[in-house]
């Protein structure tokens, strides 16, 4: 019997098993499911089993998660009390688990705040453990930034560890919850079964806002938690923190790396949304981006507005011409050719920008 086979045996029966029907198979811990399997095949035995099962999972609920400590960046200090590891600046793999985005968190009198939940439970509590070498102040908020599976799948961690303030924009984390059994499959697929399994959606545990909210942290510090519009993603949330002059943009903005769209990312509305936050920030605002180092004002907007503002002029040139799909890959985006993953992008940018202005189809994916 092939490995596949035997781990498709083991969950069929692992749902059969009293008390356990309701599970989603991608949530099931492979360890357990034999267990159950074993119990539905030996029913005298399956009254102890099941209170096993029931005892192991209460243990790894408390702890979070159970496994080993991933190996993550180091954090870069953005300013006393803040900081931020910046994830890698490729696509999520296997090797770097799944942290292509950044994390960070902010240190206030009361308590810490965490913006991005991890891609996973494994990268969250590794992020955690890294929090807590640098102070004992128990992690109070978080927020995510969108509704992608790097933003979102290790919130069930710090749901786990007792964190009851979680924050998101209610388009995000109504797509989040729409989407989840698809994000996370897509995501342990493309980094690891091991640490993405026990995820569980935990979006009913978020208060959401529209475009505004306002919480109050204690020493007389606020974080402002704004969405300006959809583009790389339909809903999103950006976190500013007026005394700190602070702004993580989410993405929104991105430095130095390639710009990537998805089947949801409107570059349209996206040029707007940029153009409302720089108008509603200090222009000497500190930014710690979506992805890349943390900046400035002028660094992202380079990076993340100019990009934007040059594809859909060169794409609107070459459609004034009786330009077609095919002809966007002669689009010159050399300019850009030394930003991490353009060979990957660029030209499907272009297309992205065509299909877009002309009204093709999108396709369909789950990041």
């Amino acid at each position: 019997m092939n490995k596949r086979l035997i781990a498709s045996t083991i969950l069929t029966g692992s749902l059969a098993l009293q008390g356990l029907g309701n599970a989603q198979a991608s949530e099931l811990d492979p360890y357990l499911a034999g267990f159950a399997a074993y119990a539905k095949e030996s029913s005298s035995l399956s009254g102890s089993v099941e209170q096993y099962i029931k005892d192991v999972q209460k243990t790894q609920k408390q702890a979070g998660y159970i496994g080993k400590t991933l190996d993550l960046p180091q954090p870069t200090k953005v300013m006393n009390g803040v900081y931020t590891v910046v994830g890698s600046l490729i696509w999520h793999t296997p090797e770097n688990y799944g942290l292509n985005n950044n994390l960070s968190w902010v240190e206030f009198e009361d308590g810490v705040f965490v913006f991005n939940a991890g891609p996973n439970p494994a990268v969250a509590a590794s992020f955690h453990k890294i929090i807590q070498k640098h102070t004992n102040k128990p992690v109070k908020w978080l927020a995510v930034e969108n509704s992608q599976g790097h933003a979102y799948l290790g919130a069930s961690y710090w749901v786990d560890k007792g964190v009851k303030n979680l924050y998101s924009n209610e388009q995000a984390n109504s797509d989040f919850d729409n989407g989840y059994e698809m994000i996370k499959a897509s995501w342990a697929r493309r980094v690891g079964e091991n640490i993405t399994l026990s995820a569980r959606n935990v979006s009913d545990k978020f208060t959401t806002f529209e475009d505004k909210l306002v919480i109050d942290v204690g020493g007389g510090e606020t974080i402002e938690f704004l969405n300006f519009g959809p583009g790389h993603t339909p809903g999103s949330t950006l976190a500013y923190i007026p005394s700190r002059n602070l702004l993580f943009t989410g993405d929104v903005a991105y430095n130095t790396r390639s710009l990537a769209f998805f089947s949801y990312t409107n570059t349209g509305y996206w040029i707007d949304t940029f153009k409302a936050m720089k108008a509603a920030m200090p222009e000497d605002v500190t930014v710690i981006p979506g992805h890349g180092a943390p900046t400035d004002m002028a660094t992202i907007t380079k990076d993340t507005l100019g990009y934007l503002e040059f594809l859909h002029a060169e794409v609107n040139k070459k459609i004034a011409e009786g330009g077609t799909e095919e002809d966007m890959g002669s689009i010159d985006q050399s300019a850009y050719k030394d930003r991490p993953v353009f060979e990957q992008t660029a030209e499907q940018n272009a297309v992205h920008v065509y299909k877009e202005l002309t009204g093709g189809d999108m396709g369909l994916s789950f990041e």
